[in-house]
């Protein structure tokens, strides 16, 4: 029961992670000082799509679900999770990578626009004054 449990709470870490490096770039808007956190985290992210990696979270979880007599599953979190609901089909190379690249894009756009605004930010208020 207990491995069942500790299963569940790995699933909602790794699914809040996934969350976290697609959409966390929108928190470090608000609050930049996120971007230590945020940004290593869309890297690690980015790149366990395009080198084909399984995140570690993965093995973790599936070991909880065996050890809780649940059976485990082959595939990375994306695969079990998200590809079976939304291509069932499965998942290939070439949407992983689309995965990848739809992270990279959001996170890019949203970096390149915050640190567009700080830069604007750091010339303070510009005038036409007429004297």
């Amino acid at each position: 029961m207990l491995s069942s449990w500790l299963a569940d709470v790995v699933l909602g870490i790794h699914a809040l992670f996934v969350v976290f490096v697609v959409l966390g770039g929108w928190l470090v808007l608000r609050r930049p000082k996120l971007a230590w956190i945020h940004g290593p985290a869309a890297v690690w992210g980015v790149l366990i799509e395009y080198a084909g990696l399984t995140c570690p979270l993965t093995p973790l979880e599936v070991a909880f679900r065996r050890r809780g007599g649940e059976a485990g599953y082959e595939g990375g979190f994306i695969h079990h999770y998200l590809t079976e609901a939304i291509y069932p089909s499965g998942l290939t190379r070439e949407l992983q990578i689309a995965l990848g690249t739809f992270a990279l894009v959001i996170n890019v756009a949203i970096y390149w626009r915050m640190l567009r605004w700080q830069r604007l930010r750091a010339r303070g208020p510009t005038f036409n004054r007429e004297e």
